[in-house]
């Protein structure tokens, strides 16, 4: 395996760059140089991270020779003009972004799933990280998959503020401060209100009628997970600030043992199963705000088809859902 000296957090101080940083504060790579990289808005800030002071770096004018490992951040525009020049300089690049997901040349990963597809990786390159609510559905499915055969996914999302961004998060606390006064409230961020509502779409709509969002979970667990897997997805924004919860319902081919479904996630890697009664029957988006692994939870047999199944899946949707997913990655290659 390639060490990784010094790395790169493109994006350094979004929501998820500062999340990259929380990780890689103590527990990822320590013995690695971190360079701090943002647009020019952010070039010249000061970041405290391991104990010291931390001056943010431009990115146009960044040499990535000077780094093996580069995690981006920054969105898909940036990503498309500035990951392939990092690649060209000899870093490998984990993007977070949309941008390559659906290039058929560049790995798909989320590592729990499909780490084998990096078995004959060679480096430097690009690999995509999928959009946070396809990994936490796959991270809990895979092992479902694997014993029962999944062949079709009804699922409903319900994610969090923080998946738009800081400026999401600062609109909604402005509009619930808004409502409580009972003042009018101004929408920028989403297309109308977010506080005290809910918004059944993720993203642009396309021309199907389905969001972008949904469409993302579609095309990533046909190129990650299975792509002859039938998929219906709504994604809906609602006025968390972090934490995507999914309702998912699942149908097979073989006929589910729910006890086997429970020992199956109780041993597989990534998962926490809540497998109590009642309210200790799952957790909240709250509840796992800033743990690392996939929550999932009120389990439930179909009452008329003993080949279906009903999942409440909650994760921190900046950690696992974005830099921590990333740095697994980096981790099947790096040191």
């Amino acid at each position: 395996m390639k060490e990784a000296k010094n790395i790169a957090v493109v994006g350094a101080t979004g929501l998820v760059g500062k999340t990259f940083l929380q990780l890689l504060e103590s527990d990822h790579f320590l013995d690695s140089d971190i360079h701090l990289l943002a647009s020019k808005k952010s070039e010249g800030k000061e970041v405290t991270f391991r104990n010291s002071n931390h001056i943010v770096g431009c990115l146009e004018n960044f040499d990535f020779s000077k780094v093996d490992l580069a995690f981006f951040s920054a969105g898909s525009e940036t990503a498309k003009d500035y990951a392939p020049k990092a690649v060209e300089q000899g870093c490998f690049v984990v993007d977070n972004s949309s941008c390559f997901r659906k290039d058929k040349n560049i790995p798909l990963i989320v590592p729990e799933v499909n780490a084998e597809a990096l078995l004959d990786y060679s480096m430097p390159g690009i690999v995509a990280n999928p959009n946070c609510s396809t990994i936490q559905m796959l991270v809990a499915l895979k092992p479902l998959h694997d014993l029962f055969n999944i062949n079709r996914i009804d699922v409903t999302t319900f994610q969090a503020v923080s998946g738009t961004g800081k400026l999401a998060q600062e609109e909604l606390q402005l509009q619930i401060k808004q409502e409580l006064q009972e003042e009018k409230t101004s929408s920028n961020i989403y297309s109308k209100q977010i506080a005290f509502n809910a918004l059944p779409h993720c993203g642009d709509f396309q021309e199907n009628s389905y969001a972008f969002e949904e469409m993302k979970m579609v095309w990533e667990t046909h190129r990650i997970l299975d792509p002859n897997i039938e998929i219906a997805a709504t994604c809906v924004r609602v006025p968390v600030m972090n934490g995507h919860s999914e309702s998912v319902h699942i149908e097979t081919t073989e006929q589910i043992n729910i006890d086997t479904v429970k020992d199956c996630l109780n041993e597989a890697k990534g998962i926490k199963l809540a497998d109590g009664e009642g309210s200790e029957s799952y957790e909240t988006a709250l509840e796992i705000d800033g743990t690392d692994l996939v929550h999932v939870g009120r389990l439930r047999m179909d009452l008329w088809n003993t080949k279906r199944l009903n999942l409440w899946i909650v994760a921190d949707n900046l950690r696992k859902g974005a830099a921590l997913n990333s740095i697994q990655i980096a981790e099947i290659l790096f040191v």
